[in-house]
């Protein structure tokens, strides 16, 4: 099984999903399309994470445009997707559904509310749990995708075309992603609006990220065996 890893600048690289690859004996190609690299062929399911940008600058990005195309065609032929954050807003774009700023961005620790217990992959979260997040932009659910986890801000995950599925937080985070986030937080205007202090969220990620690491695996797993 070979499952393409779609990363974007200034969103690290594919986490957790690395771990969750190498025990299921899948091969993971990262690609990073804005970096001008051909995309590999014969990629059996996509992941696409997320980045420094946003959807609104699919505008003035033509490669961020191709991803919206390539999610297109993956959901045309059937080709089993996950999208995080920017990549679930992708997917949505894809789908045909609205992506809009957030009633207030989230960032940090945020606790979740799964809404569908039998779903393959979403299933396999608990009930509730405290997700690591951040974004300014949500997502619509697509036409036809059933929602199936909520925070208190916006939908946090959806499934569309029976195969792929789109989440708002960050399962995949790991202490390396997360200190060069927490460093560059001044580049985003909104962690500086809320007064992000990144010593403090160090300091929380430490404590939260043992559990989250445990949560983001099961996620992946059950991505993967539904993939198969």
């Amino acid at each position: 099984m070979r499952i393409v890893s779609v990363l974007h600048p200034g969103g690290g690289h594919s986490g957790v999903l690395r771990a969750s690859a190498a025990a299921a004996g899948a091969e993971l190609v990262e690609w990073t399309p804005a970096h001008g690299e051909d995309a590999p062929a014969g990629a059996d399911a996509l992941v696409v994470f997320g980045g420094g940008m946003n959807v609104r600058d699919a505008a003035r990005l033509p490669w961020l445009r191709g991803e919206i195309e390539l999610l297109r065609d993956s959901l045309a032929g059937g080709v089993p997707v996950l999208g995080v954050c920017l990549g679930a807003q992708l997917l949505a774009m894809a789908a045909g559904a609205e992506v809009h700023r957030a009633r207030e961005p989230e960032i940090g620790w945020f606790e979740v509310r799964r809404e569908a217990a039998d779903d393959p992959v979403i299933g396999a979260l608990p009930e509730r749990f405290t997700a690591f997040q951040w974004h300014s932009y949500a997502f619509s659910a697509p036409a036809g995708a059933a929602v199936l986890a909520s925070s208190e801000v916006c939908p946090q995950a959806y499934r569309v075309n029976g195969r792929a599925w789109g989440v708002q937080f960050h399962p995949e985070v790991t202490p390396d992603i997360l200190a060069e986030w927490f460093g560059d937080y001044e580049s985003d205007p909104d962690a500086v609006a809320l007064g992000f202090d990144p010593a403090a969220a160090e300091r929380e990620a430490r404590a939260q990220l043992p559990a989250w690491n445990a949560v983001g695996g099961a996620l992946f797993d059950a991505f993967i065996r539904a993939a198969r």
